[in-house]
């Protein structure tokens, strides 16, 4: 379902300031990432996103047309980056580097990693949502395998990258939510360090 195209006469927008092509695109999905990790996914909205970004509510028809055009582009914009602040594949080789800045990461761009969960919850309650998500979020299993593979002789396995990453996004969510701090969060990637220092010491025949 999407909104009408159609842009609001409502007063309030004569008052909102207009912003060039460009910048006024990027303002839009940053605005649609913090409404949609402070409210939910569904309080977005052409309205929302407008209120949010200080500008007019035909200006987010114009970039965006429709809103699953709008959801679309801001989960890419969200994983684009998460991917560049996370160092998920800093391209070193060294367990010392793999996603050293996670912690930092969840706490700069809170916004950001609450509003990928929640599009995953709405992916299941829209089943319509989940290709254009799993595509998503293919970048990511794609990055920490190609550092994985840096690291491990012989490289490692699909299952042992989903592992991996699996056990990253559970440290992001339970820092994200409180459920753990930043302190958890870094003792728990210290051991997953270790375990890969460890493992990328070993020939590759010895690791089964």
């Amino acid at each position: 379902m999407t909104e009408s195209a159609e842009p609001s006469q409502h007063p309030d927008d004569r008052s909102r300031r207009r912003l060039g092509y460009g910048e006024g695109r990027e303002a839009l999905l940053k605005a649609a990432v913090r409404v949609v990790g402070a409210r939910g996914l569904r309080h977005l909205t052409y309205r929302a996103v407008a209120e949010e970004a200080g500008v007019t509510h035909g200006l987010v028809v114009h970039h965006f047309g429709s809103r699953d055009a709008l959801i679309e582009e801001s989960l890419a914009y969200a994983v684009r980056l998460s991917l560049s602040s996370s160092l998920l594949e800093p391209g070193t080789g060294k367990p010392e580097d793999f996603v050293a800045g996670l912690t930092d990461m969840v706490e700069d761009d809170a916004d950001g990693q609450a509003y990928q969960y929640e599009l995953l919850l709405e992916a299941r309650r829209r089943p319509e949502l989940l290709p254009q998500v799993r595509a998503l979020y293919d970048e990511y299993f794609g990055a920490s395998q190609r550092e994985l593979d840096r690291i491990l002789p012989g490289g490692a396995s699909p299952a042992f990258n989903r592992l991996v990453f699996a056990a990253l996004d559970g440290l992001v969510l339970h820092q994200l939510t409180g459920i753990g701090d930043r302190a958890d969060t870094e003792a728990a990637l210290s051991e997953l360090r270790a375990l890969l220092h460890t493992l990328g010491e070993r020939p590759p025949e010895n690791r089964d």
